[in-house]
This record gives C-alpha cells, structure tokens and sequence, in this order.
C-alpha cells in the first residue's frame, strides 16, 4: 500500500523546499499528476517523494531543462526517450572531459613556447587567428584580460604576440568551461611570476566540477530508477 504524504506542505519539508515549488513540478508536470482529497486538497504519496528525489539529483547531473523533460518524457509514457536523454547527457561529460584533456594539453604548449616574432595585428587580423568575433576579444579586454597597445598614428588596437598568446589562452580556457572571473587571475599569475600553477589549479578544478556533475548523475539513475520501479498508482 502506498504511504500517503497528503499536502504538499508536507513533501515540501521532507525535501526542503517550498509548497509552491512542490505545486510549480506538479503543474509543470515533473512529478506525477496528484488526485484531490473530497475537500479539494492535492493528495500526494511515496510516488511524488521518489519522483521529486529523482527530479532534483537528475537537475544536479544533468541541468533543470533536461531534468524536466526526462521526468515529462517518463510521465508521457516514453521511458525510451528518457533514457535517450539521460544517456546524451552522459555523452555530453565525456566530450567536455576530452576536451578538457585537449585544452590542457595545449595550455601547456602555449605557455611553453615562446610567443614568435610577429607584426603587431589589429584587431580583426586576431580575431582571425583565434576564429572568434571581435566583439568576443573587446568583451574579454573590458573584462580587463587583453590589454591591446594602440597605435599612436591611428589609435586603433593593435596585438604583439604577448597579446597574442594571452588571448588563445583565454579562448582555451572559455573552451573549457572556465567563466572570466576565473581566467583573470590565471593571467595575473601567469604574467607576474611566469608561474603555471594559478593555470594548473583551474584545470584540476575543472576536473572536479566534471567529476561532482557524474557522480551527480550516478546518484539521479539510481535514485530515477527507484522511482521508475516504485509501486504503481493502482498498486
């Protein structure tokens, strides 16, 4: 028989958070749909707590839009498309894993070798090089990470190859997942003291997330497939 947990008041605390969120995933359709009490009163059962535990580890793993809609493809019925789902997720860590590989890899490289001498490049010229706008190198000098020379003749932005190997390594590090606020002081670092640790640290660090996001996943399929086998409404 399944245990009855009544209002969503109470499956609210059970997983600390608020009734409305509770009354939000049912009407959004992440957890299972709920019958009325004579009184009007949403009734909710061990069901809508597997369902809401499954829901919130697979938002850790896998974000809150994929979540929402493996938990909406299993309630329309489509386990397969769930599963589709949960395993593109899965494929999605593995890439960004090879590519953190790769882009470490390179780091090392870049910072390794010194930057060849080179006519200064405007903007566009760099832009080219690295294969982004130049929108993108203006965003990341207002971000105070490029510190192009200007020109004295023309005032336009120009980039030696200092500027030049700063800026591919910004564009490996946003490759990678890394927001401005991080690479920053990786620069900083690397400029002051020649040092690749702050860069190193980044990398481990990127590591981790990765590793937080699949155990996260791990805990969603065990927790999803708990629900996925609870006890049937007519059960």
């Amino acid at each position: 028989m399944r245990k009855t947990l009544n209002r969503p008041v109470d499956l609210a605390r059970l997983a600390g958070i608020s009734p409305q969120q509770v009354r939000n995933y049912l009407d959004a359709g992440v957890l299972p749909p709920a019958t009325r009490s004579a009184t009007g009163y949403r009734q909710l059962d061990d069901r809508h707590r597997k369902a809401l535990l499954a829901y919130r580890a697979l938002a850790e793993g896998h974000g809150w839009n994929a979540a929402g809609d493996i938990m909406r493809a299993i309630h329309a019925g489509d386990a397969a498309q769930a599963l589709a789902m949960i395993d593109a997720g899965h494929a999605d860590l593995h890439r960004q894993r090879e590519a953190l590989k790769l882009t470490a890899d390179a780091l090392e490289t870049v910072v390794d070798t010194e930057p060849p001498a080179r006519a200064a490049m405007q903007i566009g010229e760099l832009a080219a090089h690295l294969g982004v706008r130049t929108s993108t190198l203006r965003v990341w000098e207002d971000a105070e990470l490029l510190t192009p020379q200007r020109d004295p003749a023309t005032g336009y932005r120009t980039y030696g190859p200092r500027e030049t190997r700063d800026a591919r390594i910004i564009l490996m590090l946003r490759q990678g997942m890394h927001g401005l606020p991080q690479i920053r002081p990786i620069l900083d670092d690397l400029r002051r003291s020649g040092s690749r640790d702050a860069l190193r640290a980044a990398i481990a660090q990127r590591h981790a997330e990765l590793a937080r996001r699949a155990e996260s996943m791990l805990t969603a399929a065990a927790l999803l497939h708990s629900y996925l086998h609870a006890e049937s409404p007519a059960g």
